[in-house]
């Protein structure tokens, strides 16, 4: 006998006038229902551009536990608009035998034609949230070619201020003075052979520079500074550098008259359309003044091409630890270095700078025991901890809770890829929605990390405190391996090592 019961889930945003309240919706489920009997879940003030709602994770977890055999909602839109969401809410719903009836729309998924029409509903939501993500990417592009000043952090060595372009409200960059001096001194100094990008940042932060958020200028932050067009009076050699680059010019030869700073873009190809679609890299000349003459950048660049020393960041070669490894005193990460044969940490913005004090000697095979040695004590702590209560098979709600994770970071790639810097009226939602997505991110990290415990699996755990027992023989990609099943940041000092652990 079936002894679960039958759900009823409403949902509303806000009240408006032409909004169905909650009460109408339960009206609507309870005739549905044929006046058969149910427990009721309410959100009131809730989006559903998500699935992150009290009393909707509390439906999702009394599924879970075997408590509901049906879910009726008034339309498909009180569950979610997210078509991800709808495609692992169906999984779920099947994997622990749910019906789902939508009232309004007929849709039942105990009928064949009703699991038809719902796929094909869901079929056509996906489509039209794509249409409205072309539609603005488009925009966004055609913005771009135009050299309309887009949203974004203003470059360092300038402010922004209310312009009217073609008819247009929007912003352009106007030179900060101070900020720009430091700009001129940085590529002044570059150009000569003998100096380098770490000469450059110890000698400005010296002299008091500071860059966003008053952080010391890193060689990161100079190099992408000395690479930007954006400063340049862009000229007729500029124009023939680009062109050389295969960059897509925008604008006519004769347009490069030796006062304007340009926009580079650069977008992702495999596009169909040239016209409305940045492929590869794009300059267009921007409507703001440079200030550092041509022949100045292109030397610069020129040396920035040959230059092999600054190359992006390789694979992990000396410790195992490399990514979760922080300075505990600034949290920038510690690089690995030698002195008389000894590998030892030392914090990388110390390095660079002296901005930070520094971690002090932080001997390697001296941090390696002793992080060794905590693994295998918290996994022996998470052993005991869970050897009366834990359960082979898999949290269903750690389950949930990585695959919004993964949407809400491919929503985020996507922002980031086609609306880069976004900006204006047009698109001005596109900046609110990343911090959003940026924030949900950074609590699903915290609450996946807190559901670890109830999701390793016996296995392995056991595969785990294997390669614990015999460390000296484990590859170097497997004791990588595990220390991020087991760690999340290890912030270390001389005096102090302290371990963030998932488990």
């Amino acid at each position: 006998m079936d002894n679960r019961i039958n759900a009823v889930y409403a949902r509303q945003s806000i009240d408006k006038k032409d909004s169905i309240s909650i009460d109408s919706q339960i009206e609507f489920c309870e005739y549905e229902l044929k006046g058969g009997s149910y427990r009721e879940y309410k959100d009131k003030g809730y989006s559903g551009k998500n699935t992150d709602r009290p009393d909707f994770q509390r439906l999702l977890c009394d599924i879970e536990s075997g408590q509901i055999a049906k879910v009726v909602v008034y339309k498909l839109d009180r569950i979610s608009r997210s078509i991800l969401d709808f495609a692992r809410l169906m999984e779920l719903f099947q994997r622990y035998n749910v019906e789902f009836v939508s009232s309004t729309e007929k849709f039942d998924t105990s009928t064949p034609m009703g699991r038809a029409m719902l796929n094909i509903c869901i079929v056509f939501a996906q489509l039209e949230r794509e249409s409205i993500q072309q539609r603005v990417t488009d925009a966004w592009h055609s913005r771009c070619q135009k050299g309309f000043k887009m949203g974004g952090k203003t470059p360092y060595g300038f402010r922004t201020e209310p312009y009217i372009m073609q008819g247009i409200k929007t912003k352009r960059l106007v030179v900060q003075p101070k900020e720009a001096a430091f700009v001129k001194l940085m590529y002044e100094m570059y150009v000569d052979p003998q100096i380098s990008l770490h000469d450059i940042t110890r000698t400005l932060t010296k002299q008091g520079m500071r860059t966003f958020h008053n952080r010391a200028l890193s060689r990161a932050t100079l190099s992408i500074i000395l690479r930007n067009p954006i400063y340049v009076m862009a000229d007729l050699e500029i124009y023939e550098f680009f062109k050389s680059q295969g960059t897509e010019i925008v604008n006519g030869a004769e347009d490069f008259i030796s006062v304007n700073g340009c926009y580079y873009y650069q977008g992702k190809g495999n596009n169909e359309n040239k016209h409305t679609h940045l492929e590869g890299q794009t300059l267009v000349l921007a409507p703001h003044e440079g200030f550092i003459p041509s022949d100045v950048w292109l030397q610069v660049r020129k040396k920035l091409l040959a230059n092999k020393a600054f190359q992006p960041a390789r694979k992990a070669r000396n410790s195992w630890m490399a990514g979760k490894i922080k300075c505990g005193r600034c949290g920038y990460a510690l690089q690995s270095a030698h002195s008389n044969g000894i590998l030892y940490f030392r914090c990388t913005i110390h390095a660079e700078n002296n901005s930070c004090p520094g971690c002090g000697t932080v001997k390697m095979h001296e941090l390696h025991a002793f992080v060794y040695g905590e693994m295998v004590k918290k996994l022996q702590e998470f052993k005991t901890l869970t050897s009366r209560k834990r359960a082979a098979k898999a949290n269903p709600k750690l389950t949930a809770k990585q695959l919004e994770l993964a949407k809400v970071e491919g929503e985020i790639e996507k922002l980031v890829e086609s609306l880069t810097t976004a900006g204006a009226t047009l698109v001005s939602y596109v900046n609110a929605k990343i911090e959003e997505l940026d924030g949900r991110r950074q609590a699903l990290t915290r609450e996946i990390a807190a559901l670890t415990l109830d999701a390793l699996p016996v296995a392995q755990i056991e595969a785990i405190s294997n390669y614990l027992d015999d460390w000296g023989n484990v590859s170097f990609e497997d004791k990588q391996k595990v220390t991020d099943y087991l760690i999340t940041r290890i912030r270390a000092t001389n005096e102090n090592v302290e371990i963030e652990w998932k488990i």
